[in-house]
Parts: C-alpha cells; sequence; structure tokens
C-alpha cells in the first residue's frame, strides 16, 4: 500500500507531498505525543495523529516515516505545509477520527509494530 493508496481508503486527500505519495507503507503508528512517536515508530510506518503544527515534519524526517495522516478533518498550519514540502514529507488529511481511520487501515493489512510475543504493541 502506498500513501496515496492510504488516501483513497481514508476518504481523504494529500495536503502535502502529491509526487512522494507513492511511497510505501510498511507499518503505522497512531500517537498525539510527539515523544512517543520519536520513541516507537518505525521507519516506513504511516502516522496517524492529530498535530498539525510543523514539528510533526521534524519527527517525520527523524523516524524515516513513510507519511502522516491527520485525522477528523484537520489541516496542517500554513508552516507546516512549507516545512513538509521542504523536507518532501507527504501530509493526508482525512474526516475520519483515529479509531476509524486505523479500522479502515488494518483492514487494508496495514500493522502495527508487533511485540516480541507476537502481540501487537
Amino acid at each position: 500500500m502506498t500513501v496515496r493508496d492510504v488516501a483513497e481508503a481514508l476518504g481523504g486527500r494529500i495536503a502535502v507531498g502529491e509526487n512522494d505519495a507513492s511511497r510505501s507503507v510498511v507499518g503505522g503508528y497512531v500517537s498525539d505525543l510527539l515523544s512517543d512517536v520519536i520513541a516507537n515508530a518505525h521507519e516506513g510506518a504511516l502516522w496517524i495523529t492529530l498535530q498539525r503544527h510543523s514539528n510533526i515534519v521534524a519527527v517525520a524526517v527523524l523516524k524515516g516515516l513513510a507519511g502522516i495522516v491527520l485525522i477528523k478533518g484537520r489541516e496542517p498550519e500554513p508552516e507546516t505545509v512549507a516545512r513538509a514540502a521542504a523536507e518532501h514529507v507527504v501530509i493526508v488529511t482525512t474526516p475520519l477520527d483515529a479509531f476509524d481511520a486505523v479500522g479502515v487501515l488494518y483492514a487494508q493489512g496495514v500493522r502495527g509494530r508487533r511485540s516480541p510475543e507476537g502481540v501487537h504493541a
């Protein structure tokens, strides 16, 4: 699944990064706490959040994320749009809330990181 596929599946749109939306999504992570994403998201994951400020771009670059999904119809702030475009970070917006967005992506085969015991973390 690509980030473009994610936007379509979530009934959303690509707000930033149309040219980079063919990136493959290898998993997902949901959090609104930046330090949690830094500590736990893995490279190539899709990050689902309601945060829309420019610091989300720095976290996405640091972690090598496939893209960011903003939930509940939230739009990235203008500074976030500019920074994401400069850093080639894809941002998708969706009208869905986090629970429903994750459900849609899970049904499409996107999974979170698994713990050593095989239980989703």
